[in-house]
């Protein structure tokens, strides 16, 4: 405890160097799964919550030992640098505290702790300020084990969002733009090309957000944003999907099961849709909802299982690589989650754990510098449905720190020309 406490306190002075470094999420170990991480009334794994609404966590540890872990709050400018306040400025009570609410799993193949985390609590009674945050969870070696950014906002300006289709011949039929107007209010921005910046983000995903568009013009106490390509996003398709809440027998997306040692799911073969036409499929958006069948508790009764992917593509070159994600894994590109093509087949497979529920997934491409193609294998189509925020800050003259000002949200479903 002690070692951990002196690391936060001590290391932003000792090296300078890294003081200004960009933060980012740290992906939890293959014992750690199904983190929610959302508000207390809304279902997005993402949580953007007004000041004063309360944060949940919770995630599994597939250990059996019931382990000890601890989580620290830090808050982050707007391009996720540490900001310069003091712990006291942002947070009130102290953090750096074990998580002590915890439910063994029942009547399960596999053994599993349930933990949750709720702020506020008896020792961490709230934060302060608007921004940028992220809670870290170590064990009780003082080593990190995951990270989650999430982000507090103040209701000081509305924003209007709509959906436009490409306003570029050659991505018409492909891309989604997003227009925003901005509403000071009473609030006189101080010099808003410079310190009014805005974020927006498509299905929860931050690793495919756009940042730093700076508003094209103003208009009494509006900002306008309504650029030809600055603000466009790939539509992509709808996600795939499947629900396994009953764990023996096949159910929607399942082409059959297996007892080993646990439950194994094994998909039905899924094929691209890039050279397809798009067709409308009900989706949540790439998120996900735990579910069982005869459970009154399923954070601790949905059992879970060994879930088979397996996609029929051509075997790609040139370092390519498959990925298939979703909400389930914070849209992470780790070995778990990486498609091997089997010659034996002609298939892209790989398999990993997952609780019972209902699932969105979508496969993705990456080439040998990482860089990521939604729509390789899906397409992408401006039909899709996909949900938007656009989150707004500003930095006064003088201030210390970006707050957060306002959240505006947009869908696809209302797309214009």
């Amino acid at each position: 405890m002690t070692l951990r406490i002196l690391i936060f306190l001590f290391v932003p002075t000792l090296i300078p160097s890294f003081s200004n470094a960009q933060v980012f999420e740290m992906a939890p170990p293959n014992h750690i799964k199904t983190i929610v991480f959302r508000g207390d009334t809304n279902e997005s794994q993402l949580p953007i919550l007004k000041l004063g609404e309360p944060l949940l966590l919770e995630f599994d540890a597939l250990t059996g030992n019931e382990p000890d872990f601890y989580y620290v709050i830090e808050h982050f400018n707007y391009d996720w640098t540490p900001s310069n306040l003091v712990k006291s400025e942002y947070l009130r009570g102290f953090d750096n505290q074990r998580i002590v609410d915890y439910k063994n799993s029942f009547n399960t193949y596999q053994i599993y702790s349930h933990y949750m985390l709720q702020i506020p609590n008896q020792q961490t009674k709230g934060l302060l300020v608007t921004g940028n945050y992220l809670i870290s969870i170590f064990n009780d070696n003082d080593a990190l084990v995951f990270s989650r950014k999430f982000m507090i906002y103040e209701d000081l300006v509305s924003v209007g969002v709509a959906l436009k289709r490409s306003r570029e011949v050659k991505d018409i039929d492909k891309k989604q733009s997003v227009d925003i107007v901005i509403n000071s209010r009473n609030l006189n921005f101080n010099n808003p090309l410079e310190n009014v910046k805005s974020l927006i983000i498509q299905n929860n995903n931050l690793n495919t957000a756009i940042s730093n568009v700076k508003p094209q013009y103003t208009l009494g106490n509006q900002l306008i944003y309504k650029y030809t390509s600055e603000t466009s996003f790939w539509g992509g398709n709808e996600y795939l999907y499947f629900e396994n809440k009953d764990v023996r027998a096949a159910n929607v997306g399942v082409q059959f099961i297996e007892l080993k040692d646990i439950y194994h799911n094994y998909l039905f073969i899924n094929t691209p849709r890039a050279n397809q036409l798009y067709t409308y499929n009900p989706d949540i958006n790439g998120n996900f909802l735990i579910t069982a069948l005869d459970a009154e508790d399923v954070s601790i009764e949905a059992d879970y299982t060994m879930v088979h992917f397996a996609l029929k593509h051509p075997e790609l070159t040139d370092g390519k690589s498959i990925y298939v994600y979703g909400n389930f894994n914070n849209y992470a590109l780790e070995p778990e989650n990486e498609l091997q093509f089997n010659p034996e087949t002609g298939l892209y497979e790989c398999a990993f754990r997952l609780k019972q529920g209902f699932y969105n997934y979508k496969y993705v491409v990456t080439d040998s510098n990482g860089t990521l193609n939604e729509g390789a294998i899906s397409g992408d189509f401006y039909q899709t449905e996909n949900n938007y925020k656009v989150l707004v800050y500003y930095r006064d003259l003088g201030a210390r720190y970006d707050r957060l000002i306002g959240v505006g949200d947009g869908s696809s479903v209302d797309i214009s020309n």
